[in-house]
């Protein structure tokens, strides 16, 4: 579409969609997403610095394994011309006291290059100053386009930059793979750039074997269509995934089947393979039922893994014999492409059939003395060490929360020794469920073998606990050691760097105390996991930092599930230590503000405090025979009612009967306030008002601390 403003002198400016096209070798599949919006972002974001399009203008992104481009809609062929305004000398040094130019003023003029007679005076809001207006011409894109081209590839987050060489045989070019081709069109009109050694044109290619090789581009608004019908490309990684997903989803429902319940897994497959494929089409390939007789976990990897497969699940979640394969090639017969892939997939299975029978031979308790030839940390020693301090803390928690010791004790021993299995060694992501195979197989007790699995649990953000008691708690303490351990040797996370997965863990702990609601101190976890590393000379024991490390992550779990920021202060800043009493905390107080008299107490409680932090040391108990006003002997009697029954509530950890009971003070506070003067001239009746002000706010702040609830 045409149009725009007709500028004097100048040619009419055009309003077009501007393609910009790179078309290089296979990109890398799993940074692929990422790149075509980086590359379309960069473009659209340098085109509205230079004036060529709106601050709202639209475009669309595309990204296939052989192209990034992006489509701009209505860009201008030349920006608006615009006034650019240059504040000059003030008028006191500009003029001398005959109202002619100073030298200062005709150097300032001479720099701009603009006779003194174009100057204009305005004020700046101070003083009155010269200023030079002048009309500077908006860039063209053709003039424009170029360059930025050029800074949209150099912003690209390229994973990994490799360096080839061009036709010509001498000139090298760095890029994230050799780039073939560049389409710069404006409208119908091919503008000229040149980047990563290529010159631009109109020519864009089609599907390496199903589409036109070659197709000219006769206008840039053509591009998604032209590569659709005649290419066989759909240039859309959105609508390729969408397209992708649907006939996922076909064909599993033909066959009674599902993808699987791990939705993350088979989200982050499908935008892989999305980035494999340009013309996608999903066949069904199938496997020996033999196979079958391998943990399913180990085939589930096998196949997502090293063949991009989808396997298939009964309504069970058992895995099926069969799975489904994204092509890039669409045929009427698939037979030579399924049989391809079937044949593929074979060794692989084998593979693990026969990691998975070999490593029956050996028991897991067998395997354990093999942890000492482990390096688990330069300075915190092998697998074998680490396994020590793993059990020690096993034990001590498990006496905490009335787990069988030995229990925990024997499952903590056998829960690193899967590492030295062929299994794991070949698939990493394996380690603690192929534990659980092994430990059943060995005859181990079965919550041995479920806490093997549960240990490394939660693994991310938003899987599952350990449904055992055992694995609760061996996965407390294998986190426990590894923050103890990082931490005390100086592995601090620092920003987006935490190598060491020290958020993941320290959250993985935070939701066992609060979900699983578990009577554990967090100060007392946190030293005897310093207790157990802390032989090693490398480490030096902070356990105040690591709790409050943990509490740190407590806070942005509570912020993650809703709870106002003013809530969670006031409740941490009383108690972090029980993280299992947390949420009935902030039930109550969200239960507290409902009250009329809540706002009146919560501001009274920010005004004691405020009072007691300048205030001389209170008395240590309140005088009732030094009690003088009216005010002093209501609030004095109100406080000794209402304590009895806050403190039953308390210990009951009825969190909200105990706040309720504190609207009971709201009439004798506000009239102690009103009546009474707390700073008196006796410093014996001083310290008695101050006595009983501070029994007051300690009673207050039982639950939390109100003064956080004050507006």
């Amino acid at each position: 579409m045409s149009g725009g403003a007709t500028v004097a002198g100048r040619a009419q400016t055009m309003n077009e969609p501007l393609l910009i096209e790179l078309f290089t070798e296979e990109l890398p599949p799993r940074a692929l997403a990422r790149l075509g919006e980086a590359f379309a972002r960069a473009v659209v974001d340098g085109l509205r610095a230079q004036g060529l399009v709106d601050a709202d203008a639209g475009h669309t992104a595309f990204a296939t394994p052989r192209r990034l481009a992006v489509l701009v809609a209505d860009v201008r062929s030349r920006a608006p011309d615009r006034t650019v305004e240059s504040k000059g000398p003030s008028v006191a040094v500009g003029l001398d006291a005959n109202g002619q130019p100073t030298v200062a003023l005709q150097k300032w003029a001479q720099k701009q290059q603009a006779p003194i007679g174009q100057l204009t005076r305005a004020s700046d809001g101070k003083q009155e100053c010269f200023y030079l207006h002048r009309t500077v011409p908006g860039a063209t894109l053709e003039q424009a386009v170029a360059a930025l081209i050029v800074e949209a590839i150099g912003a690209l987050p390229i994973p990994k930059v490799m360096q080839y060489q061009l036709a010509d045989g001498h000139t090298h070019v760095s890029f994230v793979r050799p780039a073939h081709g560049l389409v710069v069109l404006h409208g119908s009109q091919v503008l000229p750039a040149a980047a990563l050694g290529l010159q631009s044109g109109g020519l864009t290619h089609g599907h390496r074997f199903q589409g036109e090789r070659d197709i000219e581009l006769a206008h840039a608004g053509e591009y998604e269509a032209a590569l659709a019908e005649r290419g066989r490309v759909i240039a859309s990684f959105e609508r390729r995934r969408q397209r992708i997903a649907q006939q996922l989803d076909e064909r599993a429902g033909a066959l009674h089947a599902t993808l699987g319940r791990d939705v993350a897994v088979v989200d982050a497959l499908l935008d892989e393979v999305t980035a494999l494929v340009e013309w996608p089409a999903v066949y069904v390939g199938e496997f020996d039922r033999e196979f079958l007789s391998v943990p399913q976990e180990c085939l589930i990897l096998t196949m997502r893994t090293n063949q991009k497969y989808f396997p298939l699940f009964d309504a069970q979640d058992r895995l099926l014999p069969q799975f489904l394969i994204v092509s890039n090639m669409e045929l009427d017969e698939p037979r030579f492409i399924v049989e391809g892939n079937e044949r593929v997939v074979r060794p692989r299975l084998a593979d693990a059939r026969f990691f998975f029978e070999q490593d029956k031979k050996v028991r897991l308790i067998d395997r354990t003395p093999g942890l000492a030839s482990v390096v688990y940390h330069a300075k915190l020693g092998s697998q074998a060490d680490r396994s020590e301090r793993v059990r020690a803390l096993a034990r001590a928690i498990a006496a905490a929360l009335g787990v069988p010791a030995d229990t925990a004790d024997r499952a903590a021993a056998l829960s690193k020794a899967d590492l030295l299995t062929g299994m794991v060694g070949e698939f990493p992501e394996l380690q603690g469920v192929m534990g659980r195979y092994y430990a059943a197989h060995d005859g181990e007790a079965p919550q041995i073998a479920q806490a093997i699995a549960e240990h490394y649990q939660p693994r991310f953000a938003g899987d599952a606990l350990p449904a055992s008691g055992v694995g609760t708690v061996v996965a407390l303490a294998d986190k426990l050691e590894t923050l103890a351990g990082i931490w005390g040797i100086g592995q601090h996370p620092t920003g987006d760097r935490d190598p060491y997965a020290l958020r993941r863990h320290a959250l993985g702990i935070v939701r066992m105390l609060v979900e699983k609601s578990l009577p554990l101190s967090l100060t007392t976890l946190v030293e005897q996991a310093f207790d157990a590393v802390g032989p090693l000379a490398a480490v030096k024991p902070a356990p105040t930092e690591l709790s409050a490390f943990v509490v740190d992550r407590m806070r942005g779990y509570l912020r993650d599930r809703g709870y106002p920021a003013a809530d969670v202060d006031a409740v941490l800043g009383t108690d972090a230590d029980r993280l299992d009493r947390v949420l009935p905390r902030l039930d109550a107080i969200a239960a507290f503000r409902l009250l009329p008299e809540a706002a009146s107490l919560a501001a009274a409680n920010k005004r004691i405090g405020n009072i007691l932090r300048k205030s001389d040391r209170p008395a240590a108990t309140v005088d009732a025979t030094l009690l003088r006003e009216d005010g002093e002997h209501a609030l004095f009697r109100a406080v000794q009612a209402a304590e009895p029954v806050a403190r039953q509530r308390l210990s009951a950890l009825d969190y909200a009967g105990a706040l309720t009971t504190l609207a009971t003070l709201r009439e004798p506070v506000d009239a102690f306030f009103d009546h009474v003067m707390v700073n008196a001239e006796d410093p014996g009746l001083r310290a008695n008002r101050l006595a009983l002000l501070s029994g007051l706010h300690g009673l207050m702040n039982q639950v939390a601390d109100l003064s956080k609830l004050a507006s």
